[in-house]
């Protein structure tokens, strides 16, 4: 079941309403059933690999409860179950078609493959999910969940199911356990977020999208044309995402659950790592706690620190997919990182400082170069063919179509319109951030705007949705 669906606006509702005339052991039962109907609605089979995971990392908790000696044993087994899983749907059809080239290129015997795997939606978030829980465990950051309802109703909790955030056990299982209450303050935030969810997606994400996708859908696009759409791809992956999680944090504000966020305007980032703190923040810190810092981090010193943000990144870009195009994108960026960290460094030592009146340039200049650094890496995300890719970076601007120009301006500016609320939100943001912190309360009159707020967006969302909906792009990761 997708978020932008008939289904789904008749779904939630009914959910909400059964959930809370329910006693709280029965709330998280239904929840649980209800979670494992909203993903065996996309395909029935989906729900039995979910408990499989599930039953796994659950039965692996209470192991390392009952045999601590052999934890090391328990975490491994886990995880090869687990991340076996995973690599099957995700990874096989990958794994023996570049073994088909390679044997090809070497002159030995290959192979026909006629392997076909359907990627079960959402298995590369609830999979991270529950493998972080049995290595907690094993870390003793996190108690032992002894319930299994509540434990699988912590691994498939529908709205943040399909597409995170990825939640942390620490975070989210006591939310489960605990009773949970509605209100006014919730209703009215969880509305917003809902609202302000569908108008991201409905017309920023799908109209900028369809933009892009005409553009790349081109046999041979010039230039400007390429960039163009390159903008429109970056405008619609941040709100086609952002709008997943704000819709999925509104749907749990309403049962009663608070969801991390995942997205704090990574365009306004000033370097390549800051936008890593900004952008799907909860995978960005699960791999730093489970993959950068056991391998070391940032203790170790020279090339096995750099080859650590290194890994990191590249499996950040395979997790997004089975394709060299992520694992390039994913190496781009944490060379990116790694030239960011080494000019700092240069900089500090030269300990040259920034006159006070050249601060907000040169705070917009980083933006500006960094925005533009991430775009270059949406068109290695955009493009899966390496071939078109590398054609598309050997483009010249002074060999352009001057026709090609007039188009991609106009598609420039019109994926800028679109776009105009996310920057206009941006901006607000950094001006709230000034003078207060996230948990600040609003002013009484920001919390009487929220309902002339909701109606204009719902009034966008009619007048301004995209003739042609689609799919969220992260349900393919």
């Amino acid at each position: 079941m997708s978020f932008n669906s008939l289904a789904y606006l008749i779904y939630l509702p009914v959910v909400f309403t059964v959930y809370w005339v329910l006693p709280h052991r029965w709330q998280n039962v239904f929840l649980f059933v209800s979670s494992y109907f909203f993903l065996g609605f996309i395909h029935p089979w989906f729900a039995s690999l979910i408990f499989s995971v599930s039953l796994a990392n659950y039965l692996a908790g209470r192991a390392l409860g009952r045999w601590p000696e052999q934890g090391k044993l328990v975490v491994v087994l886990v995880l090869i179950f687990s991340l076996g899983i995973l690599g099957y749907f995700k990874y096989a059809g990958f794994f023996l078609d570049n073994l088909k080239v390679l044997l090809q290129s070497m002159g030995l015997p290959s192979f026909q493959s006629s392997l076909s795997i359907l990627l079960p939606v959402g298995i590369s978030f609830y999979t991270f999910q529950a493998v972080a829980y049995s290595i907690d465990v094993y870390r003793k950051d996190v108690p032992i969940q002894k319930n299994f309802i509540d434990f699988a109703l912590f691994i498939s909790f529908f709205p943040q199911l399909v597409a995170g955030p990825i939640e942390r056990s620490r975070d989210l299982m006591p939310q489960v356990e605990h009773r949970r209450s509605l209100t006014p303050e919730q209703i009215n935030h969880g509305l917003l977020l809902l609202v302000w969810g569908f108008f991201k997606k409905l017309v920023i994400a799908d109209n900028t999208g369809l933009i892009a996708y005409k553009v790349f859908s081109l046999s041979d696009p010039g230039f400007y044309m390429v960039w163009a759409g390159v903008f429109s791809f970056a405008i619609q992956i941040l709100a086609d995402f952002w709008s997943y999680t704000d819709i999925a944090r509104g749907s749990a504000l309403l049962l009663g659950f608070k969801l991390s966020r995942n997205f704090d305007h990574p365009y306004f980032a000033t370097s390549p790592a800051d936008f890593w703190r900004r952008w799907h923040m909860s995978l960005s810190y699960w791999l730093r706690d489970y993959v950068y810092i056991p391998l070391g981090g940032s203790r170790v010193r020279g090339g096995r620190a750099a080859g650590n943000i290194m890994l990191t990144f590249l499996l950040s870009g395979l997790w997004h997919g089975a394709s060299w195009n992520f694992v390039l994108w994913g190496g781009y960026h944490g060379l990116l990182v790694l030239i960011n960290r080494w000019s700092r460094t240069i900089i500090d030592r030269l300990k040259f400082t920034v006159p006070v009146w050249l601060q907000p340039g040169i705070i917009t200049g980083k933006m500006l170069f960094t925005f533009l650094l991430i775009c270059i890496g949406w068109l290695m995300f955009r493009v899966t063919d390496t071939g078109r890719l590398l054609a598309m970076f050997q483009l010249s601007p002074w060999h352009a179509n001057g026709e090609d120009l007039g188009v991609a301006v106009y598609l420039f500016f019109l994926s800028l319109l679109y776009s105009m609320p996310i920057w206009l939100h941006g901006v607000f943001h950094l001006h709230w951030c000034r003078r207060h912190t996230l948990d600040d309360p609003l002013p009484d009159s920001l919390l009487m705007a929220r309902p002339l707020l909701m109606g204009l967006l719902f009034l966008g969302i009619l007048l301004l949705r995209s003739p042609a909906p689609s799919t969220f792009i992260y349900f393919q990761f």
